[in-house]
């Protein structure tokens, strides 16, 4: 059974639980090693708390990867992932972008609808740099974050069917972003009157046929030599001086 190594890169014990129960429901024919972020924000909501959930992933990857045959970032905006993919000999995929594919399998273009304000210029970005931009049609928001999200989700549940209804105007698809929003999609989709596209099942999918030898879009760079560096947790200064 190949291994996946899951990062959640916020620190919130009971989200990290939460994703690695719906991971194994998705695709239970895969060892899934869950690892939460061991800094940062309790809940990725910002540039700032998302540069600090970057350094916590690559903290996780280091310690944690041996004998991994994938990685998956699980968070919807993918803390780290583009250094992730420079230091790491096996493949590895974001929920955002997988979800992005699955979307594009179902129509032209899609919408994302996500909890927290700051969350559409960064997921815009992110969109144009993975090369779905000119897919996203657009990124609705809630008030409601991931994390109040997890906390409530009875209450969650009527916001984001409203939200999905309206994101459905004009484009095929609509993902459902965020790891706070795991399992909700199930809950929405029905009342929503439309497939809605779960980023955690994505997710899953993708780093499932990674594991078990897909091919990989992308070409790991070449090992380079990396400027020295002081403070860091001691396997990942190490995994980066071995790069």
């Amino acid at each position: 059974m190949p291994t996946v190594l899951a990062i959640n890169p916020n620190t919130t014990a009971s989200i990290t639980a939460a994703l690695a129960q719906h991971l194994r429901a998705a695709q239970p024919q895969i060892e899934w090693r869950m690892v939460g972020g061991r800094f940062g924000a309790r809940y990725i909501t910002s540039e700032a708390s998302s540069a600090i959930g970057a350094h916590a992933a690559l903290e996780a990857w280091a310690n944690h990867s041996a004998g991994c045959a994938a990685v998956l970032v699980a968070c919807f905006g993918e803390p780290g992932l583009f250094a992730l993919r420079e230091l790491s000999e096996v493949p590895v995929v974001g929920m955002a972008e997988a979800s992005m594919r699955v979307a594009l399998r179902q129509a032209p273009r899609f919408t994302i609808v996500t909890g927290g304000d700051r969350w559409g210029p960064m997921l815009t970005r992110l969109a144009r740099e993975l090369g779905f931009g000119d897919a996203l049609a657009s990124v609705r928001t809630i008030a409601l974050t991931g994390a109040q999200a997890h906390a409530n989700p009875d209450a969650a549940v009527d916001i984001l069917v409203a939200e999905c209804r309206a994101a459905k105007e004009g484009v095929g698809a609509v993902i459902l972003g965020g790891a706070g929003f795991a399992g909700l999609a199930a809950r929405v989709s029905p009342r929503a009157g439309f497939p809605v596209i779960d980023c955690v099942i994505s997710g899953a999918q993708e780093a499932a046929a990674l594991a078990a030898g897909a091919a990989w879009p992308y070409q790991r760079s070449a090992p380079s030599r990396h400027a020295e560096s002081t403070g860091l947790d001691a396997a990942l200064a190490g995994r980066i001086a071995a790069d």
